[in-house]
């Protein structure tokens, strides 16, 4: 997993801004309710009215509140005089709420007594007018009967006396002419413009995460299959050996899709939606409607439950279907020649269906309840919906809740399901997404058993000798050496052939010189260096290699030939198809050498193939060449022609050849015979013929004597 978080802390900074902008944007989100709340409770109930206080208030009204007031002084400095009447000053927010606390209830009781108020006078048992009565009493009659009005008001719910206020300010404002309907237009336009800017803000906050996440997601997925890719093509056989071809490809597209697809889920959802919800749930606490979110949020939960249970196995099993999948198809395609000879073109089918059934019946089992899961959250969030406004119907009839904070509650219960459901989702897909991190992990943190010398030495003469001292090698978990103590030497100039029957371990002798295998004991030389020692990258560029099955890459004969030399040019690529002994049949071919090759080959035959293959070495300029029982495939006469032509052309370079063929070894300067991993025999063809009885078998198998002896 380090390999991964050290490619992901290369975008801290991006995350770092994208986490902000989240939890602005869940800010901004958690604000709008609350504006629409006060635009329907304010704006349009209390006609833009805001405190239980007025801004505007008759001279003779606001001494009366002073006059019983317990706080005279404080009322007094938020006023100014002018012209018969009070006007409120500017005044910060925590003075207005003071204010309001100060003056609300009196301002109430002397309205009511400027209003004549029946209830009052009925409170009283009075019958004359109650402004008249009210101004003969002493100052401390005054202040008793006021606190007897206000607790007779005691039972009533906080929101509800406000209201009462509220309507004592209305009854104010008519007295004096002022205009409510313009103070409410102004109160509702000035809201409507503060959420037009808060919904803006909140766009440019979405689509700037947007942008972020998938910018960040897609250059993340880039460089981890850029990481893996590479670090694949730094593996020996050995660890190869230990995921499948097809394992691989899923692990490089696929998987990286998985880590990329659930980055992003984190960078929109998985931050976002526990901020967005648990605010919500802070801005409901206290509410009496809370158990109908409890409920809903209960429900989620069994539903989230009932989904772990029976669906996160089966998303565990999709990642390992597919690597199956991929298998089976590679395993189709590039063995249609084989099930077409054999005829088992129904049974290969059967078996591709097997696997694609048993893919497809998962993903449709999860499809099928994640489409469940989406309606089922819909319905409980409508449901919710329902049940509050039935629960809050109620309220508002008795007074206790206001239509705006009722649509309020709704929102942001809707919110807080909505960050369960978000929340739930991505608790489905991510050990999907876990099993993928785990995958590409695998292949990262995989250490290479080929090492790279922490200080590689330079080679000393660049002459190409490559000397084998008792080395010996046993592949991985092997129970015996599949070669012992071989030594020899292949000097500058000379050709070194390697010949034994099948399973003596000459491929795997050859593949110990680019260090494809590491030796388990003794050590291989090149320039008088242990290659253990040497940078690998400059070790396999001395070498020039031909494997024994041809492989051609998709492009042109050109971009092959010239594969593994980027400075090669027209001559260079004419001589070497000319040695290969290839020149004939690319000039038949149409474009000739831009004829377009397909992926692996399979527009050429077989000898072509290893024509090219032989070029495409030759073109490198190696000191060192290495042919992998790499003549197999041509005929008799092509194998002499080239052999000859190699000969001249690469007389001062070591050559290495591993062949069956008694005809293609005969004219080596040094042939050395392998028998179960061991060396039997080492000279030219005539010494061996005469003294190793081994290699006297193999040439009479192929050979008459009298052919041998020519």
């Amino acid at each position: 997993m380090k390999s991964i978080f050290k490619i992901l802390k290369k975008f801290t900074i991006p995350i770092i801004i994208a986490i902000c902008l989240l939890i602005l944007q869940a800010q901004l989100d958690l604000s709008l309710p609350d504006y629409t709340a006060n635009i329907i409770n304010i704006g349009i109930q209390q006609k833009g009215i805001e405190y239980a206080y007025p801004i505007e208030v008759r001279k003779d009204v606001l001494d009366s509140i002073i006059e019983i007031s317990s706080n005279k002084d404080f009322i007094k400095d938020c006023y100014e005089l002018k012209d018969n009447k009070y006007y409120l000053k500017e005044l910060k927010k925590e003075d207005k709420e003071l204010l309001e606390d100060n003056i609300s209830k009196d301002f109430m009781f002397i309205m009511m007594i400027k209003s004549n108020n029946e209830q009052i006078k009925n409170y009283l048992n009075i019958n004359t007018d109650l402004n008249i009565f009210y101004n003969v009493l002493p100052l401390e009659q005054k202040i008793e009967m006021k606190d007897k009005m206000i607790e007779s008001l005691s039972s009533l719910d906080e929101s509800m006396f406000k209201q009462m206020v509220i309507e004592s300010v209305k009854q104010e404002y008519q007295e004096n002419g002022f205009d409510i309907n313009k103070l409410q237009i102004n109160y509702i336009f000035n809201n409507g413009l503060i959420m037009i800017g808060l919904a803006m803000l909140l766009m440019v906050c979405a689509i700037s995460v947007g942008y972020l996440a998938s910018k960040i997601a897609t250059k993340f997925s880039y460089l981890l299959r850029e990481k893996i890719v590479s670090k694949i093509m730094s593996f020996s056989s050995k660890e190869f050996n230990l995921f499948s071809l097809a394992s691989l490809i899923t692990r490089s597209t696929n998987d990286v899709q998985q880590i990329q697809m659930i980055l992003v889920m984190f960078l929109r959802i998985i931050i976002f939606a526990p901020i967005l919800g648990f605010g919500a749930l802070f801005k409901v606490l206290g509410n009496q409607m809370n158990w109908v979110l409890g409920l809903a949020i209960g429900l989620i939960l069994l539903i989230v439950l009932f989904l772990f249970i029976f669906a996160m196995p089966k998303f565990k099993l999709i990642q390992k279907l597919v690597d199956k999948l991929n298998l089976v198809t590679r395993e189709r395609l590039t063995g249609i020649p084989v099930i077409r000879a054999f005829g088992t073109v129904k049974v290969e089918e059967e078996r591709f269906s097997k696997v694609n059934n048993e893919l497809a019946k998962t993903i449709q089992f999860c499809d099928r309840v994640m489409g469940i899961m989406m309606p089922t959250m819909t319905f409980i969030m409508n449901g919710v919906s329902i049940l509050i406004i039935w629960v809050g119907a109620s309220q508002i009839d008795l007074g206790t809740v206001q239509i705006g904070t009722l649509m309020a509650f709704i929102t942001y219960s809707i919110q807080v399901i909505m960050s369960f459901l978000m929340i739930s989702m991505v608790s489905i897909m991510l050990p999907r997404a876990l099993i993928s991190f785990k995958r590409v992990a695998e292949v990262l943190d995989k250490d290479n058993s080929i090492l790279e010398s922490e200080n590689p030495q330079e080679f000393k003469n660049n002459d190409g000798t490559v000397e084998f001292k008792n080395v010996s090698f046993s592949y991985p978990d092997a129970d015996g050496e599949v070669l012992s103590d071989i030594s020899f030497k292949a000097k500058k100039g000379t050709t070194t052939a390697i010949i034994g029957s099948t399973g003596s371990g000459k491929s795997t002798l050859i593949n110990l010189i680019p260090r494809f295998f590491d030796v388990t004991k003794g050590s291989i030389l090149v320039d008088g260096v242990d290659i253990k020692d040497v940078d690998i990258h400059s070790l396999r560029d001395k070498i020039g290699y031909v494997p024994q099955k041809g492989n051609l890459f998709f492009g042109t004969i050109r971009s092959n030939v010239l594969f593994g030399n980027d400075l090669s040019d027209e001559k260079t690529l004419k001589e070497a198809c000319e040695v290969a002994q290839a020149s004939d049949f690319i000039s038949k071919l149409p474009k000739g050498y831009d004829y377009e090759v397909s992926q692996g080959g399979t527009n050429v035959s077989g000898g072509q193939r290893q024509r090219l293959s032989i070029a495409r070495a030759i073109a490198k300029k190696p000191e060192i060449y290495i042919f992998d029982d790499s003549f197999s495939a041509l005929d008799f006469k092509t194998d002499a022609n080239l052999r000859k032509a190699l000969k001249e052309y690469t007389n001062d370079a070591t050559i290495l050849i591993v062949a069956q063929r008694i005809s293609t070894v005969l004219n080596a300067d040094q042939i050395i015979v392998l028998d179960s991993g061991k060396v039997v025999g080492i000279g030219t063809h005539q010494e061996l013929f005469k003294n190793c009885e081994i290699y006297k078998e193999i040439a009479l198998s192929q050979l008459k004597e009298s052919e041998l002896n020519a």
